[in-house]
Parts: structure tokens; C-alpha cells; sequence
């Protein structure tokens, strides 16, 4: 089929070659030969009049005119993938969807499980993928790269649908036998420990610390880094560090670790934990299904705790 000239089937193939940006991981993407891989770049080079994609030492990279394209590239077939290849009925016990999800070892830990055990209920032969943190998740959503997004709400893109999954609040964990499990903890005692904190990967700064600074003026001392919330309590363990992490975490790994839980001697705003989807698909059925199944979950998660 064409359009304007343009053989739409090489949008595919654009929207591979800019993602992958390499022909070789192109090809194996499009299930084509490198060689017709190569063909289709040809073909879009000369339709657009411009590189689209040139060598730069061992890694292809985008002109200035691919990368106006890219976002509207994928948008385009991200509407067709929704809007004709979505199936107008969801059965999950039929189902061989895979459904891709965006959350942290946190989310995995404490909500992910009542989540497959829903599943798992409803005999769902669907797939489930949890994808990791990266800086920019709404890109991911965007791309068509996950089909959910579970973080907190300030992280949330403004122009997609999202609501509020359950609210989450902190607390700090110190080692049983450790100095700060003995006598109050107070602001200075909490601020002079060595702190165990969740940096990002890719550098991207660390939330918490952003807003400690703002409305304290002063920095924590932190002792130690991890790219992941859930191994920090035992990050903790026989020293006299401290960590301030999401409550239902730590209760969820209070019986295995000599941990003790300590109310923050700090004011923390609760977190909101938040559930974004595509406007493009906020009537894809299985997609329906899913957001009910996971409003389910919370209650699932919540009771447990009683």
C-alpha cells in the first residue's frame, strides 16, 4: 500500500532502523535478511532525500531529520497497532498476549504477586513482562515498548490517562542489634547515620534526596548506594547504617531479616503510587481487563496486611 509515493510497509521498517539503529538488529527485529533491511534504508533515503541514518565510529546514528520523524514514526503505527490490530474481545484463559509492565523490584516485591495470583486465578495464559526503571518511562509507553506503567505519580506523563493505585507510606529500617535500634531516633540521630539509599541507573538523580534538600537545607550522609529498593534492609544488616524505605516493603521482609522498623523522625509525604496506560489504548480490551485486574490486586495486597 501506498501513500503520497511512500510504501507504507517501510514506516515499519523506519520505525526498526531508528529504534535499533543498527541494520543487522533491524532485520532480526522485522524477521527480514540484513540485505533487504539494507534495501528498505535505500528506498527511505531516497524518499526522504537524506541520510536518515549515518556511521558514526561503530554505532549508526539518526540525522536531524530521522529524529523529527522518529516520535511521529512510531505514534503513527502505535494508532494502527490499536486500532486495528487490538482484538475486539479479551479472554484471558484463551489469551496469548504478552503484556508488557514498567515497575521497580518495590512494586515487584509487594504488589506483583497478588497480581499473578489474580491471574493465575482467572486460569490467564497471558504472559507477563516486568520491565525495569529507566530515566525516561513515558518514552517507553509512547514507543509502544510497555503497556503499563506502575510508578509514582510525580513520574507520570501528562498526556496520557492515569489514576491513583494505592497510596504508599515510609519508614526507616535499622539493624536489630545495631546502635540506632536503642533509644529514640531523633532528626540528628537519623541525619548524622550513614544512609543506605536507591540511585537510579543511568545517573538519573535521586528523588528522595531532591526533596530532602529542598525543604531541609541539609544532605543526608549516604554510606551506600543500590539500584534497587528491595535489597536495602538487608543492606543494613549489621551495621549502623539506617534506610528509609516503603512501609509494605519493609514489613514484607521484616520475618526474614534481624531488622527492626522505626517511625521516620521526619514529616514524608505519602507516596501515590500511579497507573498510566496510552490514550491510544485506553479501550483495548485485554488492557481493560488488566487495569481491573490490578485495582483488584491492591484490595488483594491490602487485606493481606491486616
Amino acid at each position: 500500500m501506498r501513500f503520497n509515493r511512500l510504501d507504507l510497509n517501510l514506516l515499519v521498517a523506519l520505525d526498526a532502523l531508528l529504534t535499533e539503529r543498527s541494520i543487522t538488529k533491524a532485520a532480526e527485529r522485522l524477521n527480514l535478511s540484513p540485505s533487504a533491511t539494507s534495501n528498505a534504508l535505500a528506498r527511505l533515503r531516497e524518499y526522504f532525500d537524506d541520510e536518515l541514518l549515518v556511521q558514526v565510529g561503530r554505532r549508526m546514528e539518526p540525522t536531524p531529520r530521522a529524529q523529527g520523524l522518529q516520535e511521529a514514526v512510531r505514534d503513527v503505527l502505535l494508532r494502527v497497532d490499536s486500532t486495528i490490530a487490538i482484538q475486539p474481545q479479551f479472554d484471558p484463559s484463551t489469551s496469548d498476549r504478552t503484556f508488557r509492565i514498567f515497575v521497580s523490584d518495590y512494586t515487584q516485591v509487594v504488589f506483583a504477586p497478588h497480581v499473578l495470583a489474580l491471574a493465575s486465578a482467572e486460569r490467564c495464559t497471558a504472559r507477563f513482562e516486568f520491565l525495569p526503571q529507566i530515566s525516561t518511562p513515558h518514552r517507553s509507553l509512547e514507543r509502544g515498548e510497555a503497556d503499563l506503567l506502575i510508578i509514582p505519580r510525580g513520574f507520570l506523563s501528562p498526556d496520557h490517562p492515569e489514576e491513583v493505585l494505592y497510596t504508599e507510606e515510609f519508614v526507616c529500617v535499622v539493624w536489630r542489634d545495631g546502635p540506632l535500634a536503642r533509644g529514640e531516633l531523633t532528626f540528628e540521630r537519623y541525619l548524622a547515620a550513614g544512609h543506605a539509599v536507591m540511585q537510579p541507573p543511568g545517573g538519573v538523580g535521586d528523588a528522595f534526596e531532591a526533596w530532602f534538600v529542598k525543604r531541609y537545607g541539609v544532605t543526608r550522609r549516604v554510606a551506600v548506594t543500590s539500584y534497587g529498593f528491595a535489597v536495602l534492609p538487608a543492606l543494613v544488616v549489621g551495621t549502623d547504617l539506617i534506610t528509609t524505605v516503603h512501609a509494605r516493603l519493609a514489613r514484607a521482609l521484616l520475618p526474614a531479616l534481624p531488622i527492626e522498623l522505626r517511625t521516620p523522625p521526619l514529616p514524608i509525604t505519602p507516596m501515590e503510587q500511579g497507573l498510566q496506560w496510552h490514550k491510544y489504548r485506553s479501550q483495548d480490551p485485554g488492557l481493560v481487563w488488566l487495569r481491573g485486574l490490578l485495582r483488584r490486586a491492591v484490595s488483594r495486597m491490602d487485606a493481606a496486611l491486616l
